[in-house]
């Protein structure tokens, strides 16, 4: 028998879900599949929370039956002291994880995999990232979002984010409340050094968090994760060490305030303030939570489980105590690839525990590699990347050779049909770099009538990446190791803590 879900347990839950992902832990589990159950539609469009936990829920569609857990028949939840009573037919049964028929493997294997080490599309068309938006409950960004920040901030939003490259956030329109108070924030962004040259696509964060800090004039914090790389790359941690240090000449050469910008390697900072904020998340998230967010299993080393906690730390003020005096109330924007919102999700559950501010996030969306936007572009596939290192005559080697076209197969064909923009790696490109829209949108509409040939869309994109990676490889060779120390350096930044 079917128990309605009466309005104060809505509320209730509600309530739960300002704070939590799921019912229990950090990754959906039968609970959440017995909850789901008992709503005949979505919940009230008064209770806000509830009805993202529902979408996102609801987004997993026949998967919902391959949570892990046990769906028992009779549950009552206490939550926020209200109880919500969950009754069902009188069965229980224990769900282990994705088994299933051989036809639901085989629907499941059509999804798009992400997670922070793989990303696979399951169209060469890349992601569907309105499905990963349900999936992963955040929420768009939309015209109303970015007429805000226009007006608010008097900037024109960056091209990332008219284009929809940055295209998913958590609590901006929180992040627009401070500033449009007064109040102060900083942003913290990251990398993990697994390559001694970063690739054009690794520019994407670093190049809306300097815009964001330009716009805002706030201080940023930027984590290189050497300590990660070791963990999970077959390399030696003097290596990885090594990396991060090449690796910030290149964030550097991107053009950040020294005054307001402080880099740090894990392996050589981690101590002090920060780490009593490692350790605190550490006690607070389980084993078994940790498996449900990022697969780990019991051939994982023990370095893999605790890291999550290392990568929360710098959404919290008060691990820079150099910076920001002791304060643990400063709020955090965290612009990232859609890839690594598990840590933060898992860090928005666990903040409010430790008394801190949750992080609020802005997505983007994945730099496609050469051969086409099914999978990300990797440093580890000299040939599915452009490097910040290649020379000219290299970048257009590997455009003219490698890059996937959505031209036809014969040019009569072509001037006949036209291309296809949705696929075609040189366009998609060229709507990260190209920030002039009129141009964009003119090339867009002469490639896709046949006017415009493969080779023509390609020699635009090919003059755009020479001057770039010329003008950037320039920049970093004015970096010096005293320079890197500087930014490098525990110290005071430039700003003032506004309440």
């Amino acid at each position: 028998m079917r128990m309605p879900i009466t309005r104060a347990e809505e509320e209730a839950l509600n309530d739960h879900f300002l704070v939590n992902s799921y019912i229990e832990g950090f990754a959906a589990s039968q609970t959440d599949t017995l909850l789901f159950e008992q709503f005949k539609s979505t919940p009230s469009q008064d209770f806000h929370n509830l009805r993202r936990w529902y979408r996102h829920i609801d987004s997993f569609g026949s998967d919902r039956g391959k949570f892990p857990g046990t769906k028992s028949s009779c549950l009552t939840l206490s939550v926020n002291g209200t109880k919500v009573k969950v009754m069902m037919n009188c069965n229980s049964e224990q769900v282990d994880g994705p088994e299933g028929t051989e036809q639901d493997q085989q629907e499941h294997t059509t999804e798009d995999i992400v997670d922070p080490w793989n990303v696979q599309a399951s169209s060469n068309k890349g992601i569907d990232y309105d499905k990963l938006i349900d999936r992963f409950g955040s929420s768009r960004i939309d015209d109303a979002l970015l007429e805000r920040f226009e007006k608010l901030t008097g900037q024109k939003p960056h091209h990332f984010l008219r284009r929809g490259i940055f295209f998913s956030h958590r609590d901006m329109h929180r992040i627009l409340n401070l500033y449009e108070a007064g109040k102060t924030f900083f942003i913290y962004t990251g990398r993990g050094p697994s390559s001694e040259s970063m690739h054009v696509g690794h520019l994407i964060p670093f190049i809306m968090t300097k815009w964001l800090q330009d716009v805002f004039d706030i201080p940023l914090v930027i984590q290189l994760t050497d300590d990660e790389k070791y963990l999970w790359k077959d390399l030696k941690l003097e290596v990885c060490n090594k990396l991060a240090y090449e690796n910030t000449k290149d964030i550097i050469a991107i053009g950040f305030d020294m005054s307001k910008t402080f880099i740090f390697s894990d392996v050589d900072f981690i101590g002090g303030e920060f780490y009593k904020n490692v350790l605190k998340v550490q006690k607070h998230v389980t084993f078994n939570q940790v498996k449900g967010i990022f697969g780990f299993d019991d051939s994982s080393n023990i370095g893999k489980i605790m890291f999550p906690a290392v990568q929360a730390a710098p959404s919290f003020s008060s691990s820079f105590p150099f910076i920001f005096g002791g304060k643990k109330d400063i709020p955090c924007l965290i612009p990232c690839a859609i890839d690594q919102d598990p840590y933060f999700r898992m860090t928005r559950d666990v903040a409010p525990r430790l008394g801190f501010q949750k992080p609020a996030l802005i997505h983007s969306t994945f730099f496609p590699a050469l051969q086409g936007a099914s999978s990300k572009m990797s440093a580890s596939d000299e040939n599915s990347s452009i490097f910040l290192t290649d020379t000219g005559n290299q970048i257009k080697k590997k455009i003219n050779k490698y890059a996937f076209s959505g031209g036809k197969d014969t040019l009569e064909e072509h001037r006949e049909k036209g291309g296809d923009c949705e696929v075609d790696i040189s366009y998609m490109y060229l709507k990260f770099f190209l920030e002039d829209d009129d141009k964009l949108e003119k090339i867009r509409q002469e490639y896709s009538s046949g006017r415009m040939l493969t080779g023509e869309l390609k020699a635009e994109l090919i003059q755009i990446l020479q001057k770039m990676i010329g003008e950037h490889q320039e920049r970093r060779k004015t970096v010096t190791d005293d320079i890197v120390k500087q930014y490098m350096t525990p110290r005071p930044l430039n700003f003032v803590v506004k309440k």
